[in-house]
């Protein structure tokens, strides 16, 4: 699947975070920005990224660029087509250390974590997104390190690189379905578990929502966007046991109450909500 990048021009944070909730109700699935202190209007920018076959859908791409047009935003569009991205690590990031220590996620091309480190994932660098920088997966895997995970069935959804997925399993599960309907993700997350050792707990599954009828866990991870999890939120519920937890992200703060409200309706209950950078990260309870 190839993406495209919006690099659009922002005068200060307030501006970022109008484009970003605007965008994300589009179908962007991902956003960067570069805001400088003490920066002049227009230093500042906002990346958006969103699935050539989503801006292909309908208006979409009209709607997006009447939106940045009407509100005056200054705009760069590319297309950005999948390749490996082990130069792109090398040159600009660095590994993540959650929780010093207790979660070090790194590329095979970097040391491992002076001091060791609780649970170290190895993930090789084959998509644009979900190496673990973005503050959703941040929140995610800071939530999942303070439950149990022993014994327990996982479902991931929308599982990408399948940090989540290994991280649960690294923690004590016994059964964790990674689903993503992108094949680039469902190949890299093939080998991103076997280069963890992971592969007799954690299953790839390349599809959707619908590849779970019919089956019951103790967790769901969806680390997705807003737009599906509404969507999908149902489907949830019916896949949770009992007393079950939903972790979601993907979604901005002020969508928080949205997705509650939603949940509600399904019989999942709210139990604790984190934020990073202006994203959020919600935890339910299946009552």
């Amino acid at each position: 699947m190839n993406y495209i990048e919006y690099n659009i021009q922002v005068a200060g944070p307030e501006a970022s975070e109008i484009v970003v909730a605007e965008l994300a109700e589009l179908g962007f699935e991902s956003f960067s920005d570069y805001l400088p202190d003490g920066f002049m209007p227009g230093a500042g920018s906002v990346k958006g990224y969103i699935p050539g076959t989503v801006e292909a859908e309908e208006d979409t791409y009209d709607r997006i660029r009447n939106f940045l047009y009407t509100e005056g935003y200054s705009y760069e569009r590319q297309e950005i087509e999948q390749q490996n991205w082990n130069a792109e690590w090398e040159s600009h990031f660095e590994p993540i250390d959650i929780r010093h220590g207790e979660c070090y996620i790194r590329a095979p091309f970097h040391a491992s974590r002076e001091g060791g480190a609780r649970h170290e994932i190895v993930i090789m660098p084959k998509m644009s997104f979900g190496t673990g920088h973005h503050a959703t997966t941040h929140l995610m895997a800071e939530q999942m390190l303070a439950m149990d995970f022993g014994g327990a069935s996982v479902l991931d959804m929308g599982s990408g690189t399948g940090i989540l997925s290994i991280l649960a399993a690294q923690r004590g599960a016994v059964v964790v379905d990674a689903v993503d309907i992108d094949e680039w993700a469902y190949e890299n997350c093939l080998e991103n578990v076997q280069t963890n050792g992971v592969e007799t707990v954690v299953c790839p599954v390349l599809g959707d929502v619908a590849a779970i009828a019919g089956k019951v866990y103790d967790y769901i991870l969806a680390n997705i966007n807003r737009n599906i999890l509404l969507t999908d939120m149902e489907r949830y519920a019916a896949g949770l046991r009992p007393g079950g937890l939903l972790l979601v992200s993907g979604i901005l703060e002020l969508d928080v109450d949205t997705v509650v409200g939603h949940a509600r309706k399904f019989g999942l209950e709210q139990t604790a909500a984190n934020t990073r950078d202006g994203w959020a990260q919600i935890t339910f309870q299946k009552q």
